[in-house]
C-alpha cells in the first residue's frame, strides 16, 4: 500500500476528488441533503468528499492491489463507491485550488473503486476552523 499525505483546504467544507478533465467537477446538483448528511456527493466522473471543518484538513490518499475491510468501530464514518476515470489521473484538491496546479494520482484509466473513511468527525471546534478530523481515501489498482 502506497500512502500520500495531503494538507486540502476544504472550502465550503469540501474537497473534491475528479478525473482529469476540466469538464468535469460540477457537484452543483449532486449536493442534495442526502450527499450533506452521508458527507459524499457523486456525480459524473467527479466525487465531492463532505468535511466538518471549513479549513485546512488532513487527506491520506492510500492506493493498493485490493480494498481494505474497514472495521466500523474504527471510523466515524465510511463511504464505498466507484468512479470514472478515462484519463487514468485522478486530481485531488480543494474547491478553490488552481486547476492546473492541483495534486494529481496517476491511476489505471477505468472504473476506479474508492472507500472514503473519515476519522474523528466530532471534535471540531465551534466554529469548525479547528479540528483532528482525517480523511482517508482508499484507491484500488484494480477494478474488481
Amino acid at each position: 500500500m502506497e500512502r500520500i499525505e495531503l494538507t486540502i483546504f476544504a472550502d465550503y467544507h469540501h474537497f473534491y476528488i475528479q478525473d482529469d478533465d476540466d469538464r468535469f467537477g460540477d457537484l452543483s446538483e449532486a449536493w442534495t441533503d442526502e450527499a450533506v448528511n452521508r458527507l459524499l456527493a457523486v456525480s459524473d466522473h467527479v466525487v465531492g468528499v463532505g468535511t466538518v471543518r471549513n479549513s485546512d484538513v488532513a487527506v491520506f490518499l492510500e492506493t493498493c492491489d485490493e480494498m481494505p475491510e474497514l472495521a466500523p468501530d474504527q471510523w466515524g464514518r465510511i463511504n464505498k463507491i466507484e468512479m470514472d476515470c478515462d484519463t487514468g489521473r485522478l486530481v485531488i484538491a480543494g474547491c478553490a485550488d488552481y486547476f492546473p496546479d492541483a495534486f494529481r494520482l496517476e491511476v489505471q484509466p477505468r472504473k476506479c473503486d474508492l472507500i472514503i473513511g473519515y476519522r474523528k468527525l466530532d471534535i471540531a471546534s465551534p466554529n469548525d476552523m479547528e479540528g483532528d478530523d482525517t480523511y482517508h481515501v482508499f484507491i484500488a489498482r484494480q477494478h474488481n
